[in-house]
């Protein structure tokens, strides 16, 4: 059976990322949990850095990782910028680029993407003492800009698909061609309205109606189905949300439908 570290970025007298009174520590915290659930469900053992708001240092979760002879360690975090919406999407840190580490970031950020992030991509980082002083590969999971509205937007209304989409990216490293049985012995997926704003061939002119939206402060991503690079604004389980999303973004100029 493999074994999954995952820890919950910062903690206790560490927020990390703080944006108009959300915490990073708490929006990490709770997705940890979630993929862990996933994870354990597909007969992955899990062991968490943390389950409360705790404080340990990056070398005190290394010394748990390593003593607990994990196959790998998953450490989840919000990014930040300088400046409020100044970027968007995920990106996956590592030691170095190259083994099971490198392969597993990609899995995870592809169906980030999925799930409706930018992918950013996969970045060294030898510096970081999660990932240098960890004895078995070891990744670091940016999902989201904390201080941009429409990644918190995402990762609020679509947080299921989020933690499936890193608890995928996990499996399929781990069990190569196997696909993940997540939703075994669990309920139908529910259903979601998403407002669609444009549908490309090319990424480059899909990315240019997402950035046009997220300037307009709308929850606007892209979503990669059928082919085609589709642009999206929110998900709500109520019909009526989905189409007051749709009259703002006409009374913007924008031509919109309401799909699922």
């Amino acid at each position: 059976m493999a074994k999954v570290i995952l820890d919950a970025g910062h903690g206790g007298s560490d927020p990390g990322a703080v944006y108009n009174g959300r915490q990073e520590k708490d929006d990490v915290l709770r997705l940890a949990t979630a993929v862990g659930d996933l994870l354990e469900k597909n007969g992955v053992e899990v062991v968490y850095t943390r389950t409360e708001d705790v404080y340990d240092t990056p070398f005190e979760k290394a010394q748990i990782a390593n003593s607990e002879g994990g196959d790998f360690f998953v450490s989840l975090h919000r990014n930040s910028s300088p400046e409020a919406n100044q970027y968007s999407g995920v990106e996956t840190l590592v030691y170095d680029n190259s083994g099971k580490k490198a392969e597993m970031a990609e899995n995870i950020n592809r169906e980030l993407e999925k799930a409706g992030f930018r992918n950013l991509g996969v970045k060294e980082r030898p510096g970081l003492v999660v990932l240098r002083r960890t004895k078995m590969p070891a990744l670091l999971v940016e999902v989201g800009f904390l201080n941009t509205e429409a990644d918190n937007a995402l990762f609020d209304q679509r947080f299921e698909e989020i933690a499936q989409a890193i608890a995928d990216g996990i499996l399929q490293t781990l069990r190569p061609g196997q696909k993940p049985d997540i939703d075994q012995g669990t309920a139908p997926q529910e259903r979601y309205y998403r407002v669609q704003a444009g549908a490309f061939r090319r990424r480059e002119y899909a990315e240019d109606l997402l950035y046009r939206l997220q300037s307009q402060n709308f929850p606007a991503y892209i979503l990669r189905e059928d082919n085609y690079y589709k642009v999206q604004v929110g998900a709500f389980r109520q019909l009526d949300n989905a189409v007051r999303m749709e009259a703002a973004l006409r009374a913007k100029g924008y031509t919109t439908f309401i799909t699922t």
